[in-house]
């Protein structure tokens, strides 16, 4: 029964993320765009690829079912993007263990968007052409629930809703004749899903991935009506170095390779290797193609078994400056 189960989730899984491809055949453009941005450190040092990133509570930004493989009672990830143009992300996620995963994992997790202050304009018949309508700062966040669940020692499953929310504030959109301004409030929100499983082959460790992200009804904003950022990924990871047999050895190379079909975007392929030293230092680097801006990104990491992991990123972005990425792990 148990095994039956597993297929019917995965067959629903492949039927959900074909009919959502059969729907975006052609390119789209999208909204909370904000959604897209990789968050956690590792993961976005190693290429992005992070489909069957596991044992975290983080796990739930990429591949909720990785969650399912989590070793503490309770795990907490934190962390901060220093972004393109002075946009800020923060971000946070908790893991409730239970009963060592017989009823699950469940987890909680946030997303904050600072993007400063603005300055507003709007057409005018003066010789400037423009009227300036003064500061304001726009917001977006979004707060989730996840749940994960080995079904066996080999297969998992996961989900995460989350309630979206971005404010970009009221915006003058005419003047009545007397001179007083009409505005239009410009804020929306939404629930979205993802969902994932993930695999072991039972070759070596050998993982396979999948999940779909960003499932949700399309938004309106006054009477332009657009999609999010819908995301269907596949994805493989080993430790390369189980292939030459020495379960003494004192470093690891884990290899990852996701396949990302994106809404608004064309297919891409993200790259990501680790070589993990005596389990405590790592160095990572990885490459996504094709991309607009950003191809190769870099970074490291400090960890002290499962209780706690500090990490870096580093993600050239063209004709942008640098983006970097902070994260913190805590394990109990």
């Amino acid at each position: 029964m148990r095994r039956n189960l597993i297929w019917k989730l995965s067959g629903a899984l492949l039927v959900l993320t074909a009919g959502a491809g059969l729907c975006q055949q052609k390119l789209a453009q999208t909204g909370l765009k904000f959604l897209s941005v990789t968050t956690d450190a590792r993961v976005s040092a190693m290429g992005e690829a992070a489909v069957t990133t596991t044992g975290t509570s983080s796990a739930m930004f990429f591949n909720p079912a990785g969650m399912a493989r989590l070793t503490n009672s309770v795990d907490i990830s934190l962390g901060r993007v220093n972004w393109i143009a002075d946009i800020n992300y923060s971000f946070g996620s908790m893991a409730l263990n239970i009963a060592e995963g017989k009823y699950g994992v469940f987890g909680v997790n946030f997303l904050s968007v600072d993007y400063g202050d603005l300055r507003g304009t709007v057409r005018a018949t003066n010789d400037a052409g423009y009227q300036d309508t003064g500061v304001f700062s726009p917001t977006a966040f979004a707060v989730g629930f996840g749940y994960a669940k080995a079904l066996s020692d080999k297969f998992s499953v996961g989900g995460n809703m989350r309630y979206v929310k971005q404010d970009l504030q009221s915006s003058i959109v005419a003047y009545n004749q007397d001179g007083s301004p009409i505005r239009t409030d410009n804020r929306v929100d939404v629930y979205t899903f993802d969902f994932g499983i993930l695999y072991r082959t039972g070759f070596k460790s050998l993982d396979f991935g999948m999940n779909l992200r960003n499932f949700s009804e399309e938004i309106e904003y006054v009477q332009e009506s657009f999609q999010l950022p819908l995301t269907f990924e596949l994805g493989i990871s080993m430790n390369v170095m189980d292939l030459l047999g020495d379960e003494e050895a004192s470093t690891d190379f884990n290899v990852s390779v996701d396949a990302v079909h994106p809404r608004d975007f064309n297919e891409q392929f993200n790259f990501g290797g680790e070589y993990v030293f005596m389990e405590v230092f790592a160095l990572r680097a990885g490459y996504t193609f094709p991309s607009d801006e950003h191809h190769f990104s870099a970074g490291a990491g400090f960890r002290k078994n499962s209780l706690f992991a500090l990490d870096y990123a580093y993600t050239p972005f063209g004709l942008f400056k640098d983006v970097h990425r902070f994260s913190v792990h805590f394990g109990l």
